[in-house]
């Protein structure tokens, strides 16, 4: 039976998702967050993995919060480069075990306008995405033969709070919504992307890899589907970027480009929409929403 240790899997929106996917398939799943001790510690770390002897450890952990990474550079960096350099560090030590990463859109300077692919050059305008860009450059270089990184986008899914759920919280007690529609990405369901992530993994996949759902959508367009599907009734105002401002720059266009998954996998994957319509009527649900008729 294959072995996962899945940093950040017990509280995580794509760790628990991993969790899920990985039991599912018959792995054996050992969880490693904050709340077990210092992951930064990198003597306790190393115990942690030599004790797990993992065939396959999945790094969800991250400095996530985009807007106060830009007053605590320090702290993003910590988790969001020394972190993965201290994974890919210990697994070349103990001489066995595959490391998945991930990544983000916001290494990207969101500039073009065309879908971005894993060849296309990085220009972070933000702190996040300049500590993301060193994390997953730093496990390509310690660990090039055991690893790979996957860059993701907008997800939304199961287990914790998400855009999704707070549109669709924030149309049920107002009227009217304001949503930015002039920032361009790529909408992504946690399942599916643990789903690819195993599927990687499994075949010992390395190098970079963006996964993403198909299609792209603005924010305003993310807000509006999801109101739709769940049966809101709120008005989405669309509003440009410059009326919401925030501390740190936002890729204009960062879609993703998922051809390469998409040859791997075999086929394509499923548009947003669809991902977004089987995560709201399934039996992930929020428990606030449970008690409505959505099916």
């Amino acid at each position: 039976m294959a072995k996962a240790l899945i940093l950040g899997g017990a509280t995580g929106l794509l760790g628990q998702a991993l969790v899920h996917v990985l039991m599912a398939r018959g792995w054996q799943v050992e969880t490693l967050g904050r709340q077990d001790g210092n992951v930064l510690d990198f003597s306790f770390l190393q115990s942690r993995l030599h004790a797990a002897n993992a065939d396959v450890v999945f790094n969800a952990v991250g400095y996530t919060a985009v807007d106060a990474a830009e007053d605590d550079s320090p702290s993003a960096r910590e988790l969001n480069r020394a972190l993965p350099d201290a994974l890919a560090h210990i697994l070349r030590g103990l001489g066995n075990g595959h490391l998945v990463h991930y990544s983000t859109d916001f290494v990207f300077s969101g500039h073009g306008e065309t879908p971005l692919t894993e060849e296309d050059e990085a220009h972070p305008q933000s702190v996040y995405g300049s500590t993301k860009l060193e994390g997953e450059q730093a496990v390509l270089r310690v660990l090039p033969e055991r690893s790979s990184v996957l860059r993701t986008a907008w997800l939304f899914g199961p287990g914790r709070k998400n855009f999704v759920d707070t549109i669709v919280a924030a149309c049920e007690k107002r009227d009217a919504i304001n949503v930015v529609y002039d920032q361009v990405g790529s909408p992504t369901y946690s399942m599916d992307l643990a789903q690819w992530s195993v599927a990687l993994a499994e075949k010992q996949a390395t190098g970079l890899w963006h996964a993403v759902n198909s299609g792209q959508a603005s924010w305003c367009e993310l807000a509006c589907e999801s109101i739709t599907l769940a049966a809101a009734s709120c008005r989405v105002v669309p509003i440009d970027s410059a009326q919401w401002p925030q501390k740190a720059h936002r890729p204009t266009f960062s879609v993703l480009d998922n051809s390469k998954l998409s040859a791997f996998l075999g086929k394509k994957p499923r548009p947003w929409p669809q991902a977004l319509r089987d995560y709201i009527y399934s039996d992930y649900l929020p428990t606030h929403r449970k008690d409505k008729d959505l099916h």
